[in-house]
Protein backbone atom coordinates (compact mmCIF):
# COMPACT_ATOMS: atom_id res chain seq x y z
CA UNK A 1 0.00 0.00 0.00
CA UNK A 2 1.44 3.30 -1.00
CA UNK A 3 1.74 6.32 1.29
CA UNK A 4 -0.98 8.24 -0.68
CA UNK A 5 -3.50 5.03 -0.85
CA UNK A 6 -3.28 5.07 3.05
CA UNK A 7 -3.88 8.90 3.41
CA UNK A 8 -6.59 8.56 0.97
CA UNK A 9 -9.90 10.22 2.46
CA UNK A 10 -12.00 6.46 2.70
CA UNK A 11 -14.75 6.12 0.58
CA UNK A 12 -17.59 5.97 3.32
CA UNK A 13 -16.56 9.18 4.91
CA UNK A 14 -19.15 11.25 6.16
CA UNK A 15 -21.46 7.92 6.75
CA UNK A 16 -23.05 7.60 10.56
CA UNK A 17 -23.95 4.14 11.63
CA UNK A 18 -25.44 3.16 14.47
CA UNK A 19 -25.01 -0.62 15.62
CA UNK A 20 -27.26 -1.48 17.67
CA UNK A 21 -26.89 -5.47 17.03
CA UNK A 22 -25.35 -8.33 18.87
CA UNK A 23 -22.67 -10.99 18.25
CA UNK A 24 -21.90 -11.25 14.63
CA UNK A 25 -24.21 -10.53 11.58
CA UNK A 26 -25.17 -7.21 11.89
CA UNK A 27 -22.39 -6.15 13.55
CA UNK A 28 -20.41 -7.21 11.34
CA UNK A 29 -21.71 -5.53 8.65
CA UNK A 30 -21.22 -2.54 10.31
CA UNK A 31 -17.65 -3.43 10.98
CA UNK A 32 -17.27 -3.66 6.93
CA UNK A 33 -18.45 -0.08 6.67
CA UNK A 34 -16.48 1.03 9.29
CA UNK A 35 -13.41 -0.33 7.62
CA UNK A 36 -13.70 1.97 4.92
CA UNK A 37 -14.61 4.85 6.57
CA UNK A 38 -18.19 4.97 7.99
CA UNK A 39 -18.33 6.23 11.52
CA UNK A 40 -19.59 3.22 13.36
CA UNK A 41 -21.26 3.91 16.88
CA UNK A 42 -22.22 0.65 18.78
CA UNK A 43 -24.93 1.08 21.29
CA UNK A 44 -24.45 -1.26 24.08
CA UNK A 45 -26.68 -2.62 26.99
CA UNK A 46 -25.66 -0.23 30.45
CA UNK A 47 -23.13 -2.61 32.78
CA UNK A 48 -22.80 -5.63 30.49
CA UNK A 49 -22.51 -4.25 26.91
CA UNK A 50 -22.70 -6.78 23.69
CA UNK A 51 -22.42 -10.43 24.84
CA UNK A 52 -20.02 -10.80 22.03
CA UNK A 53 -17.58 -8.87 24.53
CA UNK A 54 -17.78 -12.73 26.84
CA UNK A 55 -17.55 -14.86 23.73
CA UNK A 56 -14.23 -16.34 22.50
CA UNK A 57 -10.47 -16.55 24.39
CA UNK A 58 -10.77 -13.25 27.20
CA UNK A 59 -7.93 -10.78 27.51
CA UNK A 60 -6.85 -8.76 30.62
CA UNK A 61 -9.09 -5.99 29.56
CA UNK A 62 -11.97 -8.05 29.82
CA UNK A 63 -12.96 -8.25 26.29
CA UNK A 64 -12.32 -11.17 24.28
CA UNK A 65 -9.86 -11.44 21.31
CA UNK A 66 -13.20 -12.18 19.51
CA UNK A 67 -14.51 -8.91 20.28
CA UNK A 68 -11.01 -6.82 20.01
CA UNK A 69 -10.91 -8.56 16.06
CA UNK A 70 -14.56 -8.31 14.89
CA UNK A 71 -15.82 -4.79 16.61
CA UNK A 72 -12.80 -3.03 15.00
CA UNK A 73 -13.56 0.90 13.96
CA UNK A 74 -16.30 1.08 16.07
CA UNK A 75 -16.88 3.85 19.27
CA UNK A 76 -19.17 2.30 22.01
CA UNK A 77 -21.62 4.02 24.13
CA UNK A 78 -23.91 2.50 26.03
CA UNK A 79 -27.61 3.04 26.48
CA UNK A 80 -30.89 1.25 27.59
CA UNK A 81 -32.84 1.18 24.36
CA UNK A 82 -36.07 -0.82 26.60
CA UNK A 83 -36.78 2.47 28.71
CA UNK A 84 -38.35 5.50 27.41
CA UNK A 85 -35.77 7.75 27.92
CA UNK A 86 -33.13 5.33 26.08
CA UNK A 87 -35.30 5.03 23.18
CA UNK A 88 -36.03 8.69 22.69
CA UNK A 89 -32.22 9.27 22.39
CA UNK A 90 -31.56 6.72 20.31
CA UNK A 91 -34.52 8.51 17.97
CA UNK A 92 -32.41 11.34 18.26
CA UNK A 93 -29.32 10.21 17.35
CA UNK A 94 -30.81 7.81 14.36
CA UNK A 95 -32.42 11.10 13.06
CA UNK A 96 -28.96 12.19 12.44
CA UNK A 97 -27.49 9.02 10.97
CA UNK A 98 -27.43 7.38 7.99
CA UNK A 99 -27.78 3.61 8.66
CA UNK A 100 -29.02 1.58 11.86
CA UNK A 101 -28.40 -2.28 12.20
CA UNK A 102 -30.24 -4.35 14.33
CA UNK A 103 -30.24 -8.30 14.64
CA UNK A 104 -33.47 -7.75 17.78
CA UNK A 105 -35.81 -10.82 17.00
CA UNK A 106 -39.08 -9.50 14.62
CA UNK A 107 -41.12 -7.36 16.61
CA UNK A 108 -38.97 -6.62 19.34
CA UNK A 109 -37.69 -2.74 18.23
CA UNK A 110 -41.30 -2.32 17.61
CA UNK A 111 -42.19 -2.61 21.32
CA UNK A 112 -40.07 0.22 22.42
CA UNK A 113 -40.58 2.54 19.38
CA UNK A 114 -37.41 2.02 17.60
CA UNK A 115 -39.48 -0.10 14.77
CA UNK A 116 -38.96 1.02 10.97
CA UNK A 117 -41.85 2.94 11.08
CA UNK A 118 -40.72 4.77 14.10
CA UNK A 119 -37.26 5.66 13.13
CA UNK A 120 -38.64 6.62 9.15
CA UNK A 121 -40.57 9.41 10.65
CA UNK A 122 -37.83 11.23 12.03
CA UNK A 123 -35.74 10.30 9.33
CA UNK A 124 -37.26 9.60 5.75
CA UNK A 125 -33.79 8.91 4.36
CA UNK A 126 -32.54 6.09 6.60
CA UNK A 127 -31.18 2.63 5.87
CA UNK A 128 -32.03 0.28 8.29
CA UNK A 129 -30.70 -3.32 8.33
CA UNK A 130 -32.30 -6.02 10.01
CA UNK A 131 -30.99 -9.53 10.58
CA UNK A 132 -32.43 -12.30 11.60
CA UNK A 133 -33.13 -15.99 11.88
CA UNK A 134 -36.23 -16.00 9.17
CA UNK A 135 -36.38 -12.27 8.48
CA UNK A 136 -39.16 -9.96 8.64
CA UNK A 137 -42.16 -12.39 7.65
CA UNK A 138 -43.04 -16.00 6.81
CA UNK A 139 -44.23 -18.63 9.23
CA UNK A 140 -40.98 -18.89 11.13
CA UNK A 141 -40.30 -14.65 11.45
CA UNK A 142 -40.27 -15.56 15.53
CA UNK A 143 -38.27 -18.34 16.07
CA UNK A 144 -34.88 -17.66 17.65
CA UNK A 145 -32.18 -18.11 15.01
CA UNK A 146 -28.46 -18.97 15.59
CA UNK A 147 -25.36 -19.42 12.72
CA UNK A 148 -26.12 -23.03 13.29
CA UNK A 149 -29.98 -23.52 13.07
CA UNK A 150 -29.19 -21.08 9.72
CA UNK A 151 -27.04 -24.20 8.52
CA UNK A 152 -29.00 -26.48 9.12
CA UNK A 153 -32.39 -25.22 8.03
CA UNK A 154 -30.75 -23.44 4.76
CA UNK A 155 -29.56 -26.58 3.91
CA UNK A 156 -25.92 -26.74 4.42
CA UNK A 157 -25.50 -29.18 7.08
CA UNK A 158 -27.04 -32.01 5.01
CA UNK A 159 -24.79 -31.66 2.78
CA UNK A 160 -21.39 -31.95 5.20
CA UNK A 161 -19.88 -34.94 6.93
CA UNK A 162 -19.29 -37.99 5.19
CA UNK A 163 -21.87 -40.16 3.18
CA UNK A 164 -24.18 -42.69 5.78
CA UNK A 165 -22.51 -40.55 8.76
CA UNK A 166 -24.25 -38.01 10.99
CA UNK A 167 -24.57 -33.95 9.38
CA UNK A 168 -21.59 -31.93 10.63
CA UNK A 169 -20.91 -28.41 11.39
CA UNK A 170 -19.51 -27.09 7.78
CA UNK A 171 -16.66 -25.73 9.14
CA UNK A 172 -16.83 -22.63 11.75
CA UNK A 173 -19.95 -22.21 13.63
CA UNK A 174 -20.50 -18.99 12.97
CA UNK A 175 -20.31 -19.29 9.02
CA UNK A 176 -23.71 -18.23 8.69
CA UNK A 177 -23.11 -15.07 10.34
CA UNK A 178 -20.59 -13.35 8.75
CA UNK A 179 -22.39 -14.26 5.60
CA UNK A 180 -25.16 -12.61 6.50
CA UNK A 181 -22.63 -9.72 7.83
CA UNK A 182 -21.42 -9.74 3.51
CA UNK A 183 -25.05 -10.00 2.22
CA UNK A 184 -26.18 -6.43 4.60
CA UNK A 185 -23.02 -4.61 3.82
CA UNK A 186 -24.23 -5.02 0.23
CA UNK A 187 -27.83 -4.41 0.43
CA UNK A 188 -27.09 -1.21 2.81
CA UNK A 189 -24.50 0.21 -0.19
CA UNK A 190 -27.05 -0.69 -2.70
CA UNK A 191 -29.61 1.52 -0.52
CA UNK A 192 -27.37 4.37 0.20
CA UNK A 193 -27.12 4.35 -3.61
CA UNK A 194 -30.71 4.41 -3.90
CA UNK A 195 -30.86 7.04 -1.07
CA UNK A 196 -28.66 9.63 -2.57
CA UNK A 197 -30.67 9.21 -5.97
CA UNK A 198 -33.66 9.65 -4.72
CA UNK A 199 -33.87 10.67 -0.50
CA UNK A 200 -35.48 7.53 -0.29
CA UNK A 201 -34.50 5.31 2.33
CA UNK A 202 -35.47 1.81 2.94
CA UNK A 203 -35.25 -1.31 5.35
CA UNK A 204 -32.37 -4.65 4.37
CA UNK A 205 -34.05 -7.83 5.79
CA UNK A 206 -32.05 -10.61 5.77
CA UNK A 207 -32.57 -13.97 7.39
CA UNK A 208 -29.38 -15.99 8.83
CA UNK A 209 -30.95 -18.84 6.72
CA UNK A 210 -31.25 -17.30 3.33
CA UNK A 211 -27.55 -16.54 3.50
CA UNK A 212 -26.73 -20.29 3.53
CA UNK A 213 -29.00 -21.10 0.87
CA UNK A 214 -28.28 -18.54 -1.30
CA UNK A 215 -24.54 -19.89 -1.68
CA UNK A 216 -25.34 -24.03 -2.27
CA UNK A 217 -25.18 -23.51 -6.54
CA UNK A 218 -27.18 -25.71 -8.33
CA UNK A 219 -29.10 -27.64 -4.93
CA UNK A 220 -32.07 -25.72 -5.78
CA UNK A 221 -32.59 -26.01 -10.24
CA UNK A 222 -31.26 -29.98 -9.74
CA UNK A 223 -34.05 -30.59 -7.43
CA UNK A 224 -36.56 -28.80 -9.26
CA UNK A 225 -35.42 -29.98 -12.81
CA UNK A 226 -35.29 -33.47 -11.89
CA UNK A 227 -36.08 -34.41 -8.30
CA UNK A 228 -32.20 -35.02 -7.03
CA UNK A 229 -31.63 -34.51 -2.94
CA UNK A 230 -28.42 -34.01 -2.72
CA UNK A 231 -26.76 -35.68 0.70
CA UNK A 232 -23.17 -35.39 1.79
CA UNK A 233 -20.16 -35.94 -0.20
CA UNK A 234 -17.43 -36.59 2.25
CA UNK A 235 -14.34 -34.60 0.66
CA UNK A 236 -15.07 -35.04 -2.77
CA UNK A 237 -18.08 -33.49 -4.86
CA UNK A 238 -20.20 -35.61 -7.41
CA UNK A 239 -19.48 -33.42 -10.03
CA UNK A 240 -15.79 -33.86 -10.72
CA UNK A 241 -13.44 -36.24 -9.98
CA UNK A 242 -10.25 -36.43 -8.52
CA UNK A 243 -11.89 -33.18 -6.19
CA UNK A 244 -11.42 -33.44 -2.94
CA UNK A 245 -8.55 -33.85 0.20
CA UNK A 246 -5.57 -36.33 0.24
CA UNK A 247 -3.20 -37.27 2.84
CA UNK A 248 0.69 -37.21 2.30
CA UNK A 249 3.42 -38.86 3.70
CA UNK A 250 4.18 -36.23 6.55
CA UNK A 251 0.98 -36.70 7.79
CA UNK A 252 0.04 -33.10 5.86
CA UNK A 253 -2.96 -32.79 3.36
CA UNK A 254 -3.24 -31.22 0.12
CA UNK A 255 -6.75 -30.60 -1.48
CA UNK A 256 -6.47 -30.99 -5.20
CA UNK A 257 -9.44 -29.87 -7.47
CA UNK A 258 -9.73 -31.27 -11.38
CA UNK A 259 -13.01 -30.10 -12.82
CA UNK A 260 -12.38 -31.35 -16.38
CA UNK A 261 -10.39 -33.71 -18.45
CA UNK A 262 -7.46 -31.06 -19.12
CA UNK A 263 -6.85 -31.07 -15.59
CA UNK A 264 -6.81 -34.32 -15.30
CA UNK A 265 -4.50 -34.99 -17.78
CA UNK A 266 -2.08 -32.61 -15.74
CA UNK A 267 -2.59 -34.51 -12.70
CA UNK A 268 -1.61 -37.64 -14.27
CA UNK A 269 1.73 -36.26 -15.75
CA UNK A 270 2.35 -35.12 -12.11
CA UNK A 271 1.93 -38.64 -11.11
CA UNK A 272 3.64 -40.09 -14.18
CA UNK A 273 1.05 -42.13 -15.02
CA UNK A 274 0.05 -42.04 -18.46
CA UNK A 275 -2.18 -45.14 -18.08
CA UNK A 276 -4.88 -43.25 -15.76
CA UNK A 277 -4.81 -40.38 -18.77
CA UNK A 278 -5.93 -42.87 -21.02
CA UNK A 279 -8.48 -45.15 -19.09
CA UNK A 280 -10.20 -42.04 -17.43
CA UNK A 281 -9.54 -39.37 -20.18
CA UNK A 282 -13.55 -38.15 -19.84
CA UNK A 283 -15.08 -36.77 -16.52
CA UNK A 284 -17.88 -39.33 -16.93
CA UNK A 285 -15.40 -41.82 -17.37
CA UNK A 286 -13.53 -40.54 -13.71
CA UNK A 287 -16.95 -40.26 -11.77
CA UNK A 288 -18.39 -43.91 -12.97
CA UNK A 289 -15.35 -45.22 -11.36
CA UNK A 290 -14.55 -42.37 -8.58
CA UNK A 291 -13.18 -45.30 -5.74
CA UNK A 292 -10.45 -46.22 -8.08
CA UNK A 293 -9.31 -42.75 -9.81
CA UNK A 294 -9.38 -41.46 -6.28
CA UNK A 295 -7.67 -44.50 -4.54
CA UNK A 296 -4.66 -43.89 -7.09
CA UNK A 297 -4.19 -40.82 -6.22
CA UNK A 298 -4.22 -41.24 -2.46
CA UNK A 299 -1.43 -43.81 -3.28
CA UNK A 300 0.67 -41.43 -4.62
CA UNK A 301 0.67 -38.44 -2.16
CA UNK A 302 0.63 -40.89 0.39
CA UNK A 303 4.53 -41.26 -0.99
CA UNK A 304 5.17 -37.71 -0.59
CA UNK A 305 5.62 -34.79 1.50
CA UNK A 306 2.78 -31.96 1.16
CA UNK A 307 5.74 -29.88 0.12
CA UNK A 308 6.99 -32.65 -3.10
CA UNK A 309 3.15 -32.98 -3.74
CA UNK A 310 2.66 -29.51 -3.89
CA UNK A 311 6.25 -28.98 -6.38
CA UNK A 312 4.90 -31.75 -8.53
CA UNK A 313 1.27 -29.99 -9.18
CA UNK A 314 2.23 -27.05 -9.20
CA UNK A 315 5.01 -27.69 -11.83
CA UNK A 316 2.03 -29.16 -13.88
CA UNK A 317 -0.16 -26.43 -13.48
CA UNK A 318 -2.36 -28.76 -11.13
CA UNK A 319 -4.90 -26.94 -8.52
CA UNK A 320 -3.34 -28.05 -5.31
CA UNK A 321 -3.53 -26.39 -2.10
CA UNK A 322 -2.17 -26.76 1.66
CA UNK A 323 -5.04 -28.07 3.94
CA UNK A 324 -3.45 -24.92 6.20
CA UNK A 325 -3.96 -25.33 10.19
CA UNK A 326 -3.83 -21.44 11.61
CA UNK A 327 0.01 -22.37 12.76
CA UNK A 328 0.37 -22.93 8.47
CA UNK A 329 -1.58 -19.66 7.98
CA UNK A 330 0.70 -17.57 10.31
CA UNK A 331 4.06 -18.72 8.46
CA UNK A 332 2.58 -18.40 5.11
CA UNK A 333 4.51 -16.14 2.35
CA UNK A 334 1.59 -15.79 0.63
CA UNK A 335 -0.54 -14.02 3.36
CA UNK A 336 2.60 -12.39 4.25
CA UNK A 337 3.08 -10.62 1.02
CA UNK A 338 -0.67 -9.71 0.94
CA UNK A 339 -0.83 -7.99 4.41
CA UNK A 340 -3.53 -10.70 5.44
CA UNK A 341 -2.82 -10.46 9.05
CA UNK A 342 -2.16 -7.35 10.75
CA UNK A 343 -0.85 -6.31 14.09
CA UNK A 344 -2.46 -3.52 16.03
CA UNK A 345 -1.77 -3.04 19.82
CA UNK A 346 -4.31 -2.54 22.69
CA UNK A 347 -3.32 -0.04 25.68
CA UNK A 348 -4.19 -3.07 28.51
CA UNK A 349 -3.85 -5.95 25.86
CA UNK A 350 -0.59 -5.64 24.18
CA UNK A 351 -0.06 -6.84 20.50
CA UNK A 352 -2.97 -8.53 18.79
CA UNK A 353 -3.55 -10.17 15.27
CA UNK A 354 -6.50 -9.86 13.18
CA UNK A 355 -7.18 -10.48 9.68
CA UNK A 356 -6.92 -7.36 7.55
CA UNK A 357 -9.65 -5.62 5.56
CA UNK A 358 -11.45 -7.36 2.32
CA UNK A 359 -11.90 -6.48 -0.44
CA UNK A 360 -8.30 -4.45 -1.46
CA UNK A 361 -9.02 -2.16 -3.08
CA UNK A 362 -6.15 0.41 -4.83
CA UNK A 363 -7.14 3.87 -4.11
CA UNK A 364 -8.88 3.63 -1.36
CA UNK A 365 -8.15 0.81 0.56
CA UNK A 366 -9.83 0.26 4.03
CA UNK A 367 -8.03 0.30 7.13
CA UNK A 368 -8.30 -1.16 10.31
CA UNK A 369 -7.81 1.95 12.67
CA UNK A 370 -8.55 0.78 16.07
CA UNK A 371 -9.19 -2.92 18.14
CA UNK A 372 -12.78 -3.34 19.18
CA UNK A 373 -14.17 -0.80 22.15
CA UNK A 374 -13.78 -0.58 25.53
CA UNK A 375 -17.54 -0.34 26.52
CA UNK A 376 -19.13 3.52 26.53
CA UNK A 377 -15.77 4.95 25.81
CA UNK A 378 -17.69 7.39 23.46
CA UNK A 379 -20.24 8.63 25.64
CA UNK A 380 -19.64 11.64 26.62
CA UNK A 381 -18.56 12.89 23.60
CA UNK A 382 -21.00 11.63 21.22
CA UNK A 383 -24.01 11.79 23.47
CA UNK A 384 -23.13 15.63 23.67
CA UNK A 385 -22.24 16.19 19.64
CA UNK A 386 -25.67 13.97 19.17
CA UNK A 387 -28.21 14.73 21.63
CA UNK A 388 -26.59 18.13 22.91
CA UNK A 389 -26.18 16.31 26.47
CA UNK A 390 -24.60 17.95 29.20
CA UNK A 391 -22.12 16.03 31.42
CA UNK A 392 -24.59 16.65 34.17
CA UNK A 393 -27.39 15.40 32.41
CA UNK A 394 -25.51 12.19 30.86
CA UNK A 395 -24.60 11.55 35.10
CA UNK A 396 -28.50 12.14 35.94
CA UNK A 397 -29.17 9.31 32.65
CA UNK A 398 -26.14 7.55 34.02
CA UNK A 399 -27.50 7.33 37.33
CA UNK A 400 -31.16 5.88 36.23
CA UNK A 401 -29.35 3.23 34.32
CA UNK A 402 -30.61 5.09 30.53
CA UNK A 403 -26.75 4.70 29.92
Amino acid sequence: MTDTAAAAPLPLAGIRVLDCATFIAAPYAAAILAEFGAEVIKVEQPGSGDPFRRFGTPTPRGDTLAWLSEARNKRSVTLNLRDPKGAKLFRQMAAQADVVCENFRPGTLEKWGLGWDDLRAVNPGLVMLRVSGYGQTGPYRDRPGFARIAHAVGGLTHLAGMPGGPPVTPGSTSLADYMSGLFGAVGVLVALRHRDRTGEGQQVDIGLYESVFRVLDELAPRHAYEGTVRGPEGAGTLNACPHGHFACADGHWVAIACTNDKMFERLTRAMARPDLAERYARVADRLADRETVDGAVTAWTGTLTRAEVLDRCLTEEVPCGAINTIADIAADPQFAARGNLLTLVDRLVGEVVVPNVVPRLTATPGRVEHLGPELGEGNAEIYGKLCGLTEEELAAYRAAGVV
